[in-house]
């Protein structure tokens, strides 16, 4: 006779964390898939640079935690769209500037506002309240400053 697994995978925070990112990023995933040909680290490596301005890829993949390897696709990706331009940098042979073109810069404020216009219909099942503490506590979670 087994003894009762008492373990309940559904209440599993990291598991619900990751159920909740997946189900919320498929919606905005068919934008940026459909409209631009993007994969998600595409789509993150051009808000960044849209959001942040002129970066390395280092600097991406700190903010944003994504490996290097992942970037690099990321940028070539987006280069070969004409999305991003990239840059030597003139003391560090190894590092480039990354900066979104004008294609790219119109791609983001394309995207930019589904993402808003979809951001605000996921916190409709929520009160303002309920999305200020889901919004501060998911910070804590990840590490990000207010």
């Amino acid at each position: 006779m087994s003894e009762k697994d008492d373990f309940d995978l559904q209440d599993f925070l990291p598991f619900l964390l990751n159920r909740a990112a997946e189900e919320s990023s498929l919606g905005f995933q068919r934008h940026y898939k459909d409209r631009y040909g993007m994969l998600r680290t595409e789509w993150r490596v051009l808000f960044h640079l849209g959001n942040y301005g002129q970066m390395t890829a280092k600097d991406i993949g700190t903010r944003a935690k994504i490996h290097k390897t992942k970037i690099s696709r990321a940028v070539s990706k987006l280069a070969e769209k004409r999305f991003v331009t990239r840059t030597r940098d003139e003391q560090d042979r190894r590092a480039e500037h990354l900066a979104l073109t004008a294609a790219g810069q119109a791609a983001y404020r394309d995207l930019r506002k589904v993402a808003v216009a979809y951001d605000a219909k996921l916190c409709q099942q929520f009160s303002a309240g309920e999305v200020a503490i889901l919004r501060n506590m998911l910070r804590k979670l990840a590490d990000i400053a207010p």
